[in-house]
């Protein structure tokens, strides 16, 4: 089983047919960064249009046994997120509402401070807000997954604490391995993971020790490492891939409308574009790459499977879902 728990590309029959070589089953897909929520409806409807066009490849995910069906079929069942909450803009009546459309995860920031948690990029923390307290309530109640994976660090532990179901990281690696801004210190891990959460390690080079000339040895080592300090349950492989994007695109991604100037993030003025992967993860068909890199340093058959999917399967299992009273 290969999950991917993020993604981004620029959608194509050639990605469709890449993730069907790669025996991909199933891809957490990005559908809003700074979307409102009609132009997220949008997108949404444009996602349908591709379930109607290329049915042989890839099918609408709801709930994990969903995955088992494209799985049963040769297909990719496709899983829609939120890397901001601008779909829900000021109303947590719109929570259900998206959970229903079938979006399954949220980030509660993207960046920047929202009406719900501060971001990575703020020079001060002040932690989940009061709306972000109820909005949190309101996602665990539908089944909408909270993702923390561009919030700072208070936000993400208070996040942890607060929720009454698993949050998530759905793509970053250990600060300690490579100490981009956006990578997770132990603290944050530790709390995600130990409230039964999931972090998802990212091929993004910004996130990469060594950045795009990155060793596969050296990624599944920090994997394996990583593991072994907080066991392995709950990790599995968070690729951020942005495949065939325009550089143009990065500026959608980090700019949105909340600024006149560009904002290079984690990339620099002098390139500001997208950077080039690694050359052992260019697109879908690379992930048995990572797969056989666990195994060379040191991971058991189960240790990988669970790190290429069952982990992801098993938490799409337990929180997509309604809780139940």
């Amino acid at each position: 089983m290969r999950i991917d728990g993020l993604q981004y590309a620029n959608w194509s029959p050639k990605i469709f047919r890449q993730m069907h070589e790669g025996g991909v089953d199933a891809v957490h897909v990005t559908i809003a960064y700074h979307e409102n929520f009609r132009e997220t409806v949008a997108n949404f409807e444009r996602w349908n249009r591709w379930f109607e066009q290329y049915p042989d490849l890839i099918m609408k995910g709801r709930r994990a046994s969903d995955i088992d069906t494209a799985r049963e079929t040769g297909r990719t069942a496709i899983f829609f997120g939120f890397q901001n909450p601008s779909p829900i803009e000021d109303d947590i009546g719109l929570v259900e509402i998206v959970h229903t459309l079938g979006a399954r995860f949220m980030q509660l920031t993207y960046n920047n401070q929202s009406l719900l948690a501060t971001g990575c990029y703020e020079a001060q923390d002040t932690g989940i807000t009061r709306m972000g307290r109820q909005v949190i309530r309101e996602m665990n109640r539908v089944g909408l997954v909270v993702d923390m994976s561009h919030s700072a660090d208070r936000s993400t532990i208070e996040a942890a604490e607060i929720s009454t179901r698993p949050i998530a990281i759905t793509h970053a690696n250990p600060h300690r391995w490579a100490p981009a801004l956006r990578n997770k210190k132990d603290d944050v891990i530790r709390a995600v993971v130990s409230n039964g959460g999931m972090f998802g390690f990212s091929v993004y080079p910004h996130h990469l020790k060594d950045k795009s000339v990155c060793t596969l040895e050296s990624f599944c080592t920090m994997i394996a490492r990583t593991a072994e300090t907080f066991g392995v349950r709950n990790f599995g492989i968070g690729s951020d891939l942005c495949q065939d994007q325009p550089d143009s695109v990065v500026e959608w991604m980090r700019v949105g409308r909340w600024t006149k100037e560009i904002d290079y993030g984690e990339g620099s003025a002098d390139n500001p574009g997208f950077p080039d992967m690694p050359d052992w993860f260019q697109d879908n068909r690379d992930f048995g790459n990572i797969a056989d890199g666990l195994r060379a340093v040191g991971m058991n058959a189960d240790e990988v499977a669970g790190i290429m999917g069952q982990n992801w399967y098993r938490f799409f299992a337990e929180n997509f879902t309604a809780e139940t009273r």
